[in-house]
């Protein structure tokens, strides 16, 4: 594409300040980089993508509320993680991190462990046992 072609579409992620680094043609036929504030089609799926998160989050906010899952699985997705991640940041395997996704499991586990993942999401420990309505 030309210099003077590289799309400068709105985008959420120019409130940000954030400029995208794209290369170009110029008039003498040789690539250079142009900033971009952004691209129609980019900014809908970065804006799905986000929107899919957000609901990802509530709908584990809803399961710890209504006692189905305990809180490491709300902070876990209000993180943007997986359990993989998690798991490999904890350092436990996936399938223990999956355990503690059970409110009775969760409820007895360790100050030590408790201690875990409240680091992994920089919160004090009282936060990680409740999240706030």
């Amino acid at each position: 594409m030309k210099k003077e072609e590289v799309p400068q579409d709105k985008s959420n992620l120019e409130s940000a300040h954030f400029k995208e680094l794209c290369y170009a043609v110029d008039e003498d036929g040789n690539y250079v980089t142009k900033n971009s504030t952004g691209w129609d089609p980019k900014t809908i799926a970065l804006d799905n993508a986000i929107q899919e998160i957000n609901d990802r989050v509530e709908a584990s906010k809803q399961r710890v509320l209504n006692g189905e899952s305990s809180p490491i699985e709300y902070y876990m997705e209000l993180n943007k993680m997986d359990v993989p991640i998690l798991s490999s940041y904890v350092e436990m395997w996936s399938w223990r991190v999956k355990r503690h996704f059970k409110p009775s499991v969760f409820n007895k586990l360790s100050d030590k462990i408790l201690n875990k993942y409240a680091a992994i999401f920089e919160i004090s420990i009282a936060d990680l046992k409740q999240i706030k309505e």
